[in-house]
């Protein structure tokens, strides 16, 4: 009799989230515990999609890069999240805390692992935009999850909190003119 996973390791959890697995989101919104594993998830994530541009683009500052590429993304996912929360709980009556939200959008980056083979010719776009895509939906699952909210309500929590999120990071950019934030 085969029995459904409840492996809480980090590549379990990770593949389960890339399967889309809505348990898994409830699982980790709900495991105050699991921050940290969602924490790693991202830096994994920034780690592939920093070493893959590198490839592509040339290895010579791939340390700095890799760095301000992994704070920039621990950043955005941060934002993402705190308008997530606050989008969904004061527009829509969700009823996610932004610990929650964290923890389940920091896993629906799973799927970002494979920015890593970007590098490849022809496919490399290929690859980038169908992760961009997969991580997209994850982020509404995570999100739907997490609020207990309708599909109508979670894509308007989504678009509202992107673009609050894009705000930030447009407000950041002519404040830290240059390379930018995280630039370096």
């Amino acid at each position: 009799m085969a029995l459904a996973s409840t492996s809480n390791t980090l590549t379990d959890r990770m593949q389960r989230a890339a399967r889309l697995d809505t348990q898994l989101y409830a699982e980790v919104e709900a495991d105050r515990t699991a921050t940290t594993q969602a924490l790693l998830v991202v830096v994994i994530v920034a780690v592939a999609s920093g070493i893959g541009a590198a490839v592509l683009g040339g290895l010579g500052t791939m340390v700095p890069s890799l760095f301000a590429g992994v704070m920039r993304e621990i950043f955005g996912w941060a934002v993402f999240s705190f308008a997530a929360f606050y989008v969904g709980t004061r527009m829509f009556g969700g009823t996610a805390t932004w610990g929650g939200l964290l923890r389940t959008l920091g896993f629906a980056h799973a799927p970002g692992v494979l920015y890593l083979f970007t590098f490849i010719p022809v496919l490399g776009p290929v690859i980038a935009l169908g992760t961009f895509v997969w991580t997209l939906i994850a982020s509404f699952i995570a999100v739907r999850q997490a609020h207990r909210l309708d599909s109508g309500k979670t894509i308007a929590t989504v678009i509202v909190a992107a673009v609050a999120t894009m705000l930030v990071w447009l407000v950041l950019g002519i404040l830290t003119p240059g390379r930018g934030f995280f630039g370096f």
